[in-house]
């Protein structure tokens, strides 16, 4: 590709709508997507030429293509869903795990001797989180900042946990994904994600 004027802002704009696209399809790529039929269509568009596809048949496509994405997105749900609950099986084996009637398993890292928080205290608390796998996707430690929320405005998992902490506890969680987000998922956090945090509760305000 030639080299590309990117010293204006008229200039520099245009790049930044063209990475936006490309950072949406690299995200969620269609199946076999091709980046010069992509540029064909934005190009010809732009030119304000006739669609070389027409309508019924570019309908009929996207329908195709809709329909093997949403297949895809269930498969690796359901694939989720199993290595979560077969993971959870296996933790629930080990030494100072702790398993709860919603599911919920824990163990205590530091046992803190501070008041309880209710349902409806704020808390200030630092918190890392991953995925089974070791991806983190949130961490208040990373931020250098610790969280302030009310422990009834959080996942399930994390209201349930925290009432049964004392200030200055710390502990890890494993939250079932019906904690958590459930089939929906989350930004980074597929469907049927089970998550792991480290938890610290500092201080409940």
């Amino acid at each position: 590709m030639s080299e590309v004027n990117l010293s204006t802002d008229e200039t520099r704009v245009s790049y930044g709508i063209g990475r936006q696209l490309g950072d949406q399809l690299r995200d969620n790529p269609p199946p076999g997507v091709s980046l010069d039929a992509i540029l064909a269509g934005l190009t010809d568009a732009f030119a304000g030429k006739e669609s070389r596809v027409g309508q019924e048949e570019l309908s009929a496509s996207f329908k195709v293509i809709r329909e093997l994405m949403q297949a895809e997105a269930a498969a690796k749900a359901e694939a989720a869903a199993g290595e979560g609950k077969a993971f959870l099986a296996e933790n629930a084996k080990k030494d100072g795990i702790t398993t709860l009637a919603s599911g919920l398993q824990f163990e205590v890292v530091t046992a803190g001797e501070g008041a309880k928080p209710s349902r409806e205290d704020t808390v200030r608390v630092h918190y890392h989180g991953t995925l089974i796998d070791g991806t983190v996707f949130d961490s208040s430690y990373d931020r250098g900042q610790p969280a302030e929320f009310p422990v009834g405005g959080v996942i399930a998992g994390w209201t349930e946990a925290l009432q049964l902490m004392n200030a200055g506890s710390k502990w890890r969680i494993y939250v079932p994904s019906e904690l958590a987000y459930g089939a929906q998922g989350v930004g980074s956090i597929a469907p049927h994600s089970v998550l792991v945090f480290d938890v610290e509760l500092l201080e409940v305000l």
